[in-house]
């Protein structure tokens, strides 16, 4: 930690340091902007009603936006769904691919066609959205729409979508000119603020004797072990040994050295949560506020707390961190350039025996990961469920907490290492385990 506050003398990461938290804070200004013509008392009522269901992850993801119903309601979750479709037809679409492949260019058009289609799903949520408002009361009986119309629906619809690509605009500045992922930083802030509110409706359930005063000090110690846990799988760590040949080049020797791949246990971090609860949230925004029997049916089936929601949600997560890890991962791209530069992995052949030792230990992590995963973000909301906790605890949130928290301090100590500041993180740098 005394690694960290000595950074603040070094100019260029303090001035990250403090245009992270100045973005952070502009977002934060935001959330309590509301969108016109709205009840802000009959929504707050509203959402005190249904803390406990998808309204609260909506919520909880959005940083307490939605329950203004502010200018940033939506959240950065259509940016999210727009970067996962564009993702998956990256993989299908050869022009794409090609476009990938293409460097820093084709990045940037990937980058531009995946705003576009943030910009047309935010569109579309508002539209949902402002629609399914306008027949929704609070207890009470009071509307929630002071003037429902045309003219609501437009207005909300360009606020929503404005609401949106400001944040994708403002995560992009972050992960640029600040310190660390600037959309997981935004996911990460909206958790965090509303994380004080959790602790007090906790303790109003106790003193309502609605929880056993007993059962907090568990509760405590629960959410400790957790983080525990969490912590100690991302930062741990497969070190494959990489042994390099020996080159004489004139009169001096080069290589010979021995070295190390690591290969993290979670190699796909906080992304397929993320992605599965995006998913998720979409057709559910849809369901939730359009008064069909059927879709109602179908919007019950998938809440969270039902069987059909963590059978789905679980094999989301599987699927996107096989998919995300392959993506980010190229065992046959790896095991050509440890090739080139004369590496080799001691008892395998160079080549694509390499690439087929690399693949088949990236497999078995990648299990292990989607395990820990799927537990990490299921089993503390199934006991949510049952003990009636707020559903501000759920694995999902301190997943994404803790681990935006790693990576965050691990960026720290990359621009640390590069200003020769090395040894200011002797006491409290974080080590990969093995």
């Amino acid at each position: 930690m005394s690694g960290l506050v000595s950074a603040a003398s070094i100019p260029e990461l303090r001035k990250r340091v403090i245009f992270t938290l100045l973005m952070l804070f502009v977002y934060r200004m935001g959330v309590q902007i509301p969108t016109p013509g709205i009840n802000s008392e009959a929504l707050a009522a509203f959402f005190e009603q249904h803390a406990g269901t998808l309204f609260g992850m909506f919520n909880m993801f959005s940083g307490g936006a939605l329950e203004n119903f502010s200018i940033f309601a939506l959240g950065i979750m259509p940016y999210i769904s727009a970067s996962i479709i564009m993702q998956l037809l990256t993989v299908v679409i050869p022009q794409l691919e090609t476009l990938k492949k293409e460097g820093e260019a084709g990045r940037r058009k990937i980058i531009r066609y995946t705003r576009y289609g943030t910009i047309l799903l935010a569109v579309i949520q508002g539209f949902f959205i402002a629609t399914g408002i306008e027949g929704m009361t609070g207890p009470t009986g009071a509307p929630i729409v002071l003037e429902p119309g045309i003219q609501f629906k437009l207005m909300t619809v360009l606020t929503l979508t404005c609401g949106t690509a400001f944040l994708m605009w403002l995560g992009e500045q972050i992960t640029e000119r600040g310190i660390g992922n600037g959309i997981s930083l935004i996911i990460f802030a909206g958790i965090v603020a509303r994380m004080p509110a959790a602790i007090g409706n906790t303790l109003q359930l106790a003193k309502a004797g609605e929880l056993a005063m007993l059962f907090l000090p568990v509760l405590l110690i629960m959410m400790l072990s957790i983080v525990a846990f969490i912590i100690f799988v991302e930062t741990s760590q497969r070190r494959i040994p990489v042994q390099y040949a020996k080159r004489v080049v004139g009169r001096r020797v080069y290589g010979g050295q021995s070295s190390h791949l690591p290969l993290k246990i979670n190699v796909a971090g906080v992304i397929p949560p993320i992605f599965a609860s995006s998913i998720m949230m979409f057709p559910a925004t849809i369901g939730t506020f359009i008064q069909v029997d059927w879709v109602q049916r179908a919007s019950a089936a998938l809440a969270p707390g039902s069987i059909y929601y963590y059978i789905i949600f679980v094999a989301m997560i599987v699927f996107f961190c096989f998919f995300y890890t392959a993506i980010t991962f190229k065992p046959d791209d790896v095991a050509e350039n440890l090739k080139k530069n004369g590496g080799f992995i001691p008892g395998i052949r160079p080549g694509r025996k390499t690439a087929e030792f690399l693949d088949k230990a990236l497999v078995r992590l990648t299990v292990v990961g989607a395990i820990y995963l799927s537990a990490i973000c299921v089993m503390p909301d199934l006991l949510i469920t049952q003990l009636n906790v707020p559903f501000y605890f759920g694995g999902t949130a301190l997943l994404i907490v803790v681990a935006v928290s790693i990576d965050t301090i691990s960026q720290i100590e990359s621009h640390l290492i590069m200003r020769n500041y090395d040894g200011f993180m002797k006491a409290g740098k974080i080590r990969g385990r093995h």
